[in-house]
């Protein structure tokens, strides 16, 4: 079975071409909600998360972002570290899920995909772009951030560039129309090579 990774920068539009695959009939693992359910339901993620950040990194069950967020803004090494904990166990739940499905290939959405090294576990890559100013105008409506906080991860990304040249197909998704327009496009040639 096929694995196709579907990435790009945050605001980029990753979950309305998801949507349009899944609309297609073929199966999407979105890695991101997958890692925070596993946070809160794993018991190997749960010990090792309570090992590196201390007890208070869980309160009634459920995982303490502020308190996590906190840590991990004063000091970077702790998100590589959390990373390294959360990334195997996910990667392990991605192969038994698709072990599940039956159809002749499956879309893999990761936000870092190329920055952890995920493209190498796929056959193909779909990056998402958007231009710049509608992804900050899509996260100040979605997220209620500031403009600041959507910059600072922007800049923990790669560029667009970058992905793009690593990236067997690109959605530029502006219009929705023109989006479902490319998604079916590549499908199409997704299902040819197979």
């Amino acid at each position: 079975m096929m694995v196709v990774g579907l990435t790009g920068g945050i605001g980029s539009g990753k979950t309305t071409v998801a949507k349009e695959f899944e609309a297609l009939g073929v199966p999407v693992y979105i890695a991101d909600v997958e890692a925070k359910k596993l946070m809160v339901t794993s018991e190997v993620i749960k010990e090792k998360l309570v090992q590196l950040f201390g007890e208070e990194v869980y309160v009634n069950g459920e995982l303490n972002k502020p308190f996590i967020a906190n840590i991990i803004f004063n000091d970077k090494t702790y998100l590589q570290k959390m990373n390294a904990i959360v990334h195997p166990e996910v990667g392990k739940h991605f192969e038994s899920w698709k072990e599940k499905q039956n159809t002749s290939y499956v879309i893999k959405e990761v936000a870092i995909l190329f920055e952890n090294g995920g493209n190498k576990q796929c056959d193909l890559v779909i990056t998402v772009t958007a231009p710049m100013h509608l992804r900050i105008e899509r996260l100040l409506k979605r997220d209620h951030t500031t403009k600041e906080k959507i910059e600072a991860i922007i800049k923990n990304q790669w560029s667009d560039e970058e992905k793009i040249a690593l990236s067997d197909f690109v959605v530029n998704n502006v219009n929705f129309e023109e989006t479902k327009e490319q998604v079916m496009k590549i499908h199409e040639q997704i299902v040819k090579t197979l």
